[in-house]
């Protein structure tokens, strides 16, 4: 599969995804209003898709139809965009812009952005839990699937990674200390909902192993890019601004390694991933497409 064979089914899945995510959110109508239209906003903002998508990806390689876990993906992507709308509170990040618009804080008020991520984090977990009514999936897998996603975004996951972030400047932090950011504030999640898939159809043992491996490296290059580009990245194509990685004086690979190892760095992570999923023959391509697509991204 190539880059724009991707696009098309990264926008394809998406549009699905969109569906479902319309009919799990509240109308903006509906009282209280201002946290509803707050909620669509970020939800609605843009945006790759690419852990809803990684979910579906998943299930595919476990032997589900796309279509029976969309719930599960959606309700990663609500999770995922409550993480971004507190990710840019001044007491966190504090961006001004995201996706290419003002952030959720910026339109409606601090204390409406935090209301609205943790509306929306909740709400992700109802959808993903709503898989369970979905025909042909087994319960308790559905169930063991929703736990992927709390591993990905709880303590142990996200969540961790972001309070070790918020500990350390770029002039106290070690190797091991980034790395354990890194793969934890970024990458748990994007593994865990690659995972989430799998185990919701099934995938299990060094099947799941390698699934998971694939994971951890392009949730790892995922980051280290994102830390390139907010270097020397193009702010009209991020859809935010750069330079806040410095301004904040956080932790990135550059910072640590120089921007040469970095990208070398990158360039190991995904010859490690693709050889992972070479034990599933053509029903990865997609999968192989996206971990060059990622590390080649310019936004």
């Amino acid at each position: 599969m190539n880059k724009d064979e991707l696009i098309v089914l990264l926008k394809d899945t998406g549009a699905e995804v969109d569906r479902v995510l319309d009919e799990f959110l509240p109308p903006e109508d509906t009282y209280p209003e201002e946290l509803h239209r707050a909620m669509r906003y970020s939800i609605f903002a843009g945006g790759k898709r690419l852990r809803p998508f990684l979910v579906l990806q998943g299930a595919v390689t476990g032997g589900l139809q796309y279509q029976q876990a969309l719930p599960l993906a959606a309700g990663a992507e609500l999770i995922h965009v409550s993480s971004l709308v507190h990710d840019d509170l001044p007491c966190m990040d504090d961006d001004d812009l995201r996706r290419g618009k003002p952030t959720n804080h910026k339109v409606f008020g601090e204390a409406m952005a935090l209301l609205c991520g943790d509306a929306l984090i909740m709400l992700g977990f109802d959808a993903a839990a709503a898989n369970a009514g979905i025909d042909g999936v087994d319960t308790t897998r559905a169930l063991a699937a929703l736990r992927e996603l709390h591993k990905g975004v709880g303590y142990a996951g996200m969540l961790g990674g972001q309070a070790v972030d918020i500990s350390f400047s770029a002039t106290t932090v070690n190797a091991d200390t980034l790395e354990y950011i890194h793969r934890h504030k970024t990458g748990a999640f994007i593994t865990y909902a690659l995972r989430a898939g799998a185990v919701l159809a099934g995938l299990a043992g060094s099947d799941l192993e390698a699934l998971t491996c694939y994971g951890d490296d392009m949730g790892l290059a995922f980051q280290i890019t994102d830390d390139i580009l907010d270097i020397e990245g193009d702010p009209a194509l991020l859809g935010k601004s750069v330079g806040s990685d410095q301004r904040l004086g956080k932790a990135t690979y550059p910072a640590l390694y120089g921007m040469d190892r970095a990208r070398r760095h990158v360039a190991d992570l995904a010859e490690s991933g693709h050889a992972h999923l070479l034990r599933f023959g053509a029903t990865v391509d997609p999968l192989h497409a996206l971990l060059d697509y990622i590390v080649e991204r310019d936004r």
